[in-house]
């Protein structure tokens, strides 16, 4: 998509034209001008799809000439910046069809989101759809790590989809040595400082790569970079991923930050993961009680049990009981598995097939992506080496 930008601010079309070169497709900002009447003195010979118009420096009687250009441009869509200082061109701006509008200083997922309406309106399509879905750990050593590596993995590999998986531990972050001995070239923090650059490839040629369709974006190894990453960057990552990836893990860890609260805002599902005992459950109501406060739809937040075992003082029941949140899933205590696939870095679905661990991540994937159990036979087939002729 082609845009003009109006502005005098330089500053502003530097960060305008980096955002939009990290969309799919981009948006092409091929032209500015200065200001409305410099606009109609020097029309563009191929029309923009998108006109952005910078309004804080425009005067009231510059109504006249933004009529006058969406008139010039009739088939562009017209989007104002605006600093609230002339609510007449506003109106003027409403009057003459102008829909987008939004508050200087730009915040960048309120432009993206109007760009996405824009293009929706004008037909244009993104690559992919991809479903953010995070997973947080309600108290240390839940396993929240090993599940979400693990399922990122048993995606990929038994139900054909591309995921991305995003380690967002703000320190300390060891997401890939569950997976991979690699060491990983780039991390979140490298990313973050070379936002402008972020596109498709880019974001994949960062990743440490488990396994065909399936990478991880790796934490920073120094806790001291941490600070490189800003919620509006964490923004720009996902709208991109989304458009690359089937699904996007995001390893959350424990703290709840800026970044960490930006990231979980843009999800499609939350799996707090706790262990069914009573300092875990007291960690979930916190966690819980916060995630309300916020405003999460609690459809959307669904339990994972880890290291469950049937028949313990306390139940499933009490569970839902305590804290009137759904469990999505069990993942039953299988020690040695889970151990050896830990120590050794390697999944554990590779590791060991048969395992309770690997049926209950096959059975996780079944769940999450809501496929039929008719569906599902190749999963387990997958999963357990089973072929056409065996019993």
């Amino acid at each position: 998509m082609k845009a003009l930008l109006i502005s005098r601010d330089t500053q502003l079309y530097a960060e305008i034209a980096s955002q939009g070169a990290a969309r799919v497709p981009p948006l092409n900002v091929a032209a500015s001008r200065a200001s409305l009447r410099d606009a109609l003195d020097r029309p563009l010979v191929d029309a923009p799809s998108l006109v952005i118009v910078d309004t804080s420096e425009a005067e009231a009687a510059d109504g006249d000439l933004l009529e006058r250009l969406t008139r010039h441009y009739a088939a562009a869509h017209f989007m104002l910046l605006t600093d609230n200082h002339h609510p007449e061109l506003l109106i003027r701006a409403m009057r003459a069809g102008v829909r987008e509008v939004l508050q200087l200083p730009l915040v960048h997922r309120a432009l993206h989101e109007a760009i996405d309406r824009i293009a929706a309106s004008a037909g244009v399509a993104s690559l992919r759809d991809g479903k953010v879905l995070a997973f947080i750990a309600c108290k240390g050593g839940s396993g929240a790590t090993f599940i979400s590596t693990n399922f990122g993995y048993a995606l990929a590999t038994l139900a054909d989809k591309k995921v991305l998986l995003i380690d967002l531990h703000r320190q300390f972050g060891d997401a890939t040595l569950y997976l991979s001995d690699q060491k990983p070239a780039m991390t979140l923090s490298d990313v973050c400082r070379q936002i402008a650059r972020i596109d498709g490839p880019f974001l994949e040629s960062c990743l440490v790569h488990v396994a065909p369709g399936f990478g991880v974006l790796a934490a920073a190894d120094d806790p001291g970079q941490t600070t490189e990453a800003k919620p509006e960057h964490i923004d720009t990552i996902l709208r991109v991923a989304r458009q690359h990836y089937d699904y996007i893990l995001l390893d959350v860890g424990r703290q709840i930050d800026a970044v960490s609260l930006r990231a979980l805002d843009s999800t499609d599902a939350i799996y707090p993961v706790l262990q069914l005992a009573l300092p875990d459950i007291r960690d979930a109501r916190r966690l819980l009680d916060i995630f309300r406060s916020l405003g999460y739809i609690t459809d959307n937040i669904r339990l994972i049990v880890n290291r469950y075992e049937k028949g313990g003082r306390l139940r499933l029941q009490d569970l839902h009981a305590a804290l009137g949140a759904e469990v999505l899933h069990t993942v039953p205590n299988d020690y040695v598995a889970v151990t050896d696939s830990v120590n050794q870095g390697i999944p554990v679905l590779q590791l060991a097939r048969g395992s309770a661990a690997a049926r209950s991540l096959a059975d996780l994937v079944e769940v999450v992506t809501a496929r039929r159990v008719t569906e599902t036979k190749g999963l387990l087939d997958r999963l357990f080496g089973r072929g056409e002729g065996d019993d």
